[in-house]
């Protein structure tokens, strides 16, 4: 496949804010929902709890009572985040968005998929009489969201669809639509901080840091914020850790105080990614190849349903195998049981789309870190930037490690000690050292006529298995 050198992320348009205010107060979507009754909850308590004032301090608690947006989906984190900025004075108004494909999937729900969430959502609020409202953004979703997942997919690459819902929906679509309500912040569940300038220096950037709870850290799907939008933002949790949250959520007595906390793409809730893929990308029977000799493995449904990477799903004995690289032309994937030998490892790659917090370019490019997966490691990094020829600024990056799962169409986000400065789209025109697949499987992937290749070869199997990164250098196939 061609390598692409700038992969555009600007919004598309969005639905007038006109529009999407008329969808407020629990008013019917477009698409009719599934019929779903909300069953009370009980363990409501509205009695006021004494709170550390610690607990406060990524709240604003010395601003005047501001008038705050608070998204909750539900769950324990966004709702300890609604209780804090109350206990802080603040005056709240809840908000959940709606964004589930009931048409797409309604025969898969025992129940309705936001039923749950809902009663959770209004017990929280009931607690201290927080209005709610909800916000039908299905439509949004799919045109800034969802058709720009399966585009990259169809094309082989690997998008972020939470980097994506946080930029376009959460703090895009959303605050559009109830930019005329006057809200002084808009709020949410997020493990971020943001520091915001002094009210007589409005002239300076709002910064985004690391939350005090570095695993739990989520500003890594924030990092493709604008300016514009982190200057309006609010994370309550920011510096409380995660066992803390769920503490105060006992101290609250929260309905939801024992809720899990949710998995996958927040659209999709029970639904599989691979059937969402299935059902709007659709199937086709491609070929499975050792990368380093071309023995035929089996067949798979689509190379759309794999990544760079990836270990699960690919059901093939003698493992583990991992997919190393995909031939989109063709509809291969290629597969290897040497991921991890250190001379197929990679340290230097490009990325486009960039965009910074601070609303320009880092003037220090030599001693940043950067996050290429959401996570708490970091590699420390140098930029070198370029310009390809449409105009749009690219970055080469270099990592002072190899890391091996890097994936076009990610997301690199960089930081400075601990703020975060911004983020890019990994590129698929890196340096040219991709893994290296033989002679014999690309002359295979390019066979018009697979049928001729017969059943698959009988995979042997390594006896030797190394658990530990360190010792896979010994491990010989």
């Amino acid at each position: 496949m061609a390598a692409l050198s700038h992969f555009p992320l600007t919004l598309l348009p969005r639905t007038p804010t006109t529009i999407i205010k008329t969808l407020f107060s629990l008013s019917r979507p477009k698409t009719p929902p599934l019929s779903c009754t909300l069953r009370p909850l009980s363990s409501l308590s509205s009695n006021p709890k004494t709170i550390d004032p610690k607990y406060l301090s990524c709240c604003l608690p010395n601003k005047k009572p501001l008038k705050v947006a608070v998204l909750l989906s539900g769950g324990v984190d966004s709702s300890v985040a609604l209780r804090l900025l109350h206990a802080a004075g603040h005056s709240c108004t809840a908000f959940y968005l709606k964004i589930w494909f009931q048409e797409d999937f309604e025969n898969f729900w025992s129940e309705c998929p936001w039923e749950e969430d809902m009663r959770y959502t209004k017990a929280v609020c009931d607690q201290v009489d927080v209005p709610l409202e909800v916000v039908h953004l299905t439509d949004e979703y799919w045109t800034n969201v969802v058709s720009y997942i399966i585009d990259e997919y169809r094309h082989g690459r690997t998008p972020n669809p939470d980097v994506l819902c946080n930029t376009r929906i959460k703090f895009g679509a959303f605050m559009d639509a109830v930019g005329g309500m006057k809200f002084d912040f808009v709020a949410s569940g997020h493990y971020a901080r943001v520091v915001h300038v002094d009210g007589d220096k409005k002239d300076k950037p709002s910064i985004l840091e690391l939350s005090k709870d570095i695993v739990k850290d989520q500003t890594y799907f924030l990092s493709h914020l604008s300016q514009s939008q982190l200057k309006r933002l609010i994370f309550p949790l920011g510096c409380i850790p995660k066992e803390e949250v769920r503490r105060l959520a006992q101290i609250f007595d929260l309905p939801n105080q024992d809720r899990k906390d949710s998995q996958g793409i927040c659209f999709l809730g029970k639904i599989k990614f691979s059937e969402f893929v299935a059902r709007h990308i659709g199937e086709a029977e491609g070929i499975i190849l050792e990368a380093e000799t071309g023995d035929f493995l089996g067949k798979h449904r689509g190379f759309w349903f794999y990544t760079i990477g990836q270990r699960q799903g690919l059901r093939l004995p003698g493992g583990p195998w991992y997919v190393v690289e995909k031939d989109v032309k063709n509809n291969v994937v290629f597969v290897s049981r040497n991921y991890f030998s250190l001379d197929k490892r990679r340290r230097l790659f490009r990325v486009g789309s960039l965009k910074w917090l601070s609303g320009s370019s880092p003037s220090q490019i030599n001693q940043l870190q950067c996050k290429v997966r959401h996570g708490p490691g970091f590699y420390d990094c140098s930029l070198a930037m370029e310009v390809d020829g449409d105009g749009h600024e690219i970055a080469v990056v270099k990592l002072s490690k190899d890391d091996q799962g890097l994936a076009a169409g990610q997301f690199a986000a960089f930081y400075q000690d601990r703020t975060c400065i911004g983020s890019g789209v990994i590129l698929e025109s890196w340096d040219d050292q991709g893994f290296p697949v033989c002679s014999r499987a690309l002359e295979i992937a390019s066979m018009e006529d697979k049928s001729k290749l017969g059943n698959p070869v009988k995979i042997k199997v390594i006896q030797e298995i190394c658990h530990e990164e360190s010792d896979r250098r010994l491990c010989q196939a």
